[in-house]
C-alpha cells in the first residue's frame, strides 16, 4: 500500500499540519492501495502563502521562460505516461487500455495544446491610444474531480502555468493517486518553488477553504452542480472569478434520415464508455415515432455485447463505478426509472454475473421514457441509457432542450446541412455532428446549469488573465 500523506507545498514535500488519514480504495478489489492525509484550512493557508510569494516573481516571468518549462513539463509527463495510466486505472477503475489510450492522453493533449496556444498568444496589443495588456490573475485554487483525474488538472494547471498564474490544486480524494505524480512531474521539470502547491483533502475541510479563501484570486472547479453552487456561494465574499464545468444531461438526436442502426449502436457504445462517468455523456437518445422500435432493437442488441470487466486486463470493457457510494447512488437512480414506469431495456439494479466483489454496474437501457421523468432529468452518472420518442424536428429541439443543462448536444443525419441548422438551436456549449469528435483545441463548458468558462486551448488562456489598458 501507497504512503500518499505528504503534501506538495512550496516546492517540498511536507507532512500535514494535523493527521487524519483516509484510505484509496481500488474499485475492482475494494481493497485499500493507498493512504492520503486529508488536509485543513491550515495547510490550505501555507500552500497559499506560497502560491502568493511565487506569483511575485513568476507573474513576471517571460513568455520564453514559460514555454521552456512547459516543454520541460511534457518531458516528465512522457516520461512518465506508462505510470500515469496505471495510476488512473488503479485509482478509478478505468480499464488499463482505456486509461493508457484515452485518460492518460488527456494530459499529453492538454499541455501540447497549450504550448502551442502559448507560442501564439496575444498578451498586449495597442488600441487608439491604449497599450491593452493581458496580465496573469494570480493565485488559483483547482478543485478537481475523479472521473477523468489528470484530464481535469492539465486543462487548469497548465493554462494557468502558461499565463504566468500561481496556484494550488485539491484532487478528489477518492482518485488522487495520478495527481500526486502530476505533482512530481512538476517539480522534476524545475518550476520554482510556490508556483504549483497541492493539498489533498475533502470538500468540507479543503475545498471550502480554497472557494473563500481572501488570497486566491480565482477558482476553478469541476464537479456536480450541487457543488459548484456552494462553492460560488462561498467565493462571492471576496469578488473571486470563478469558472465551473458541471454536470450534464447531454441530448443525442437521430434525425429521421441518420442511419439508424450505425448511429444508435454508436450512440449506445458512447454513453456507456468510462462507465458512464463522461459529464458530456449522450445520455438521452432521442428517435423519431416512426424509427423508435428500430432503435430500440438495435439498442438492445448492442448493450448485450458491452462486456464489463477487471481493468487490469487488457481488452474493450467497461470497468467498475469509482466507489461504494457512487455505485449505491446509481443503483438508486436505476431503480428510480423502474419505479417511474419507464421500460427496463436491459440492465438493470444489482451488480453482474461473476463480479460480486467490486463497484461494477449493469449496463442499463431504458425505453418509453419520457423528459419529464426523473432518470430524463438528472444527471446518473453512471452506464445509463434513456431513449425518448418525439413526433417531428421542432420536438426534438425542444426535448433537447428541456434541461437544466446544456454541457453538450450529439445530432446525426445524413444531411449535414440540416445537422448545422438544428445544431444552432441547440443550447449547450458543444455540439457534435456524425460523430465528429472534440479536440484538444476546441473549448470545452457549457451553457446554463453545466457551468461557466471555457477550457482546453487558447481558449483555456482567458479565465486565467486580467485585462489592463495603459493610456498614453
Amino acid at each position: 500500500m501507497k504512503d500518499c500523506r505528504q503534501f506538495y507545498i512550496n516546492g517540498q514535500w511536507v507532512n500535514p499540519l494535523a493527521n487524519k488519514d483516509f484510505a484509496v480504495i481500488n474499485p475492482a478489489t475494494e481493497q485499500e492501495i493507498a493512504v492520503i492525509s486529508l488536509g485543513t484550512s491550515k495547510d490550505v493557508d501555507l500552500a497559499v502563502a506560497a502560491a502568493k510569494a511565487a506569483f511575485s516573481t513568476f507573474g513576471y516571468s517571460s513568455v520564453e521562460e514559460r514555454i521552456s518549462l512547459l516543454e520541460s513539463l511534457l518531458k516528465q509527463y512522457m516520461d512518465n505516461y506508462d505510470a500515469m495510466a496505471h495510476a488512473i486505472s488503479l485509482e478509478m477503475g478505468a480499464p488499463i487500455d482505456f486509461a493508457t489510450n484515452a485518460q492518460a492522453d488527456c494530459g499529453k493533449g492538454h499541455i501540447e495544446s497549450t504550448l502551442a496556444a502559448l507560442k501564439e498568444f496575444e498578451f498586449s496589443r495597442t488600441l487608439g491610444n491604449a497599450q491593452i495588456v493581458k496580465e496573469p490573475i494570480g493565485v488559483c485554487g483547482f478543485i478537481t474531480p475523479w472521473n477523468w483525474p489528470i484530464n481535469q488538472i492539465a486543462c487548469k494547471v497548465a493554462p494557468a502555468l502558461a499565463t504566468g498564474c500561481s496556484m494550488i490544486l485539491k484532487p478528489s480524494e477518492i482518485a488522487p493517486l495520478s495527481a500526486q505524480l502530476f505533482a512530481q512531474m512538476i517539480h522534476d521539470a524545475g518550476y520554482p518553488a510556490g508556483v504549483y502547491n497541492m493539498v489533498n483533502g475533502d470538500g468540507m475541510g479543503v475545498g471550502s477553504a480554497i472557494s473563500a479563501h481572501k488570497d486566491i484570486d480565482m477558482v476553478s472547479f469541476t464537479g456536480s452542480t450541487r457543488a459548484g453552487i456552494a462553492i460560488a456561494k462561498s467565493a462571492a465574499d471576496t469578488v473571486k472569478r470563478v469558472a465551473q464545468e458541471l454536470g450534464g444531461k447531454s441530448p443525442n438526436i437521430i434525425l429521421d434520415d441518420a442511419d439508424i442502426d450505425k448511429v444508435v449502436k454508436n450512440g449506445v457504445l458512447h454513453c456507456m464508455s468510462n462507465t458512464g462517468q463522461s459529464c458530456n455523456a449522450p445520455t438521452r437518445m432521442l428517435v423519431p415515432a416512426s424509427k423508435y422500435q428500430q432503435a430500440i432493437a438495435v439498442a438492445k442488441a448492442t448493450v448485450a455485447k458491452v462486456k464489463v470487466g477487471n481493468p487490469a486486463e487488457h481488452g474493450n470493457h467497461i470497468g467498475p463505478l469509482v466507489s461504494e457510494g457512487h455505485f449505491e447512488k446509481v443503483q438508486a437512480m436505476i431503480q428510480a426509472g423502474i419505479d417511474e414506469g419507464a421500460t427496463l431495456l436491459a440492465g438493470g439494479v444489482g451488480k453482474p454475473e461473476g463480479f460480486e466483489t467490486g463497484y461494477y454496474t449493469k449496463p442499463t437501457i431504458f425505453s418509453d421514457v419520457t423528459n419529464d421523468m426523473y432518470i430524463a432529468q438528472e444527471e446518473i452518472f453512471g452506464p445509463v441509457l434513456v431513449i425518448i420518442s418525439y413526433a417531428d424536428e421542432a420536438e426534438a429541439i425542444r426535448i433537447a432542450n428541456d434541461t437544466p443543462y446544456g454541457l453538450a448536444a450529439f445530432i446525426q443525419s445524413g444531411n449535414p446541412e440540416r445537422a448545422q441548422q438544428v445544431a444552432r438551436k441547440i443550447r449547450a456549449g458543444m455540439i457534435c455532428i456524425n460523430g465528429g469528435s472534440h479536440t484538444y483545441t476546441s473549448p470545452f463548458g457549457g451553457f446554463k446549469q453545466s457551468g461557466n468558462g471555457r477550457e482546453w486551448g487558447e481558449f483555456g488562456f482567458d479565465d486565467f488573465l486580467e485585462i489592463k489598458s495603459i493610456s498614453s
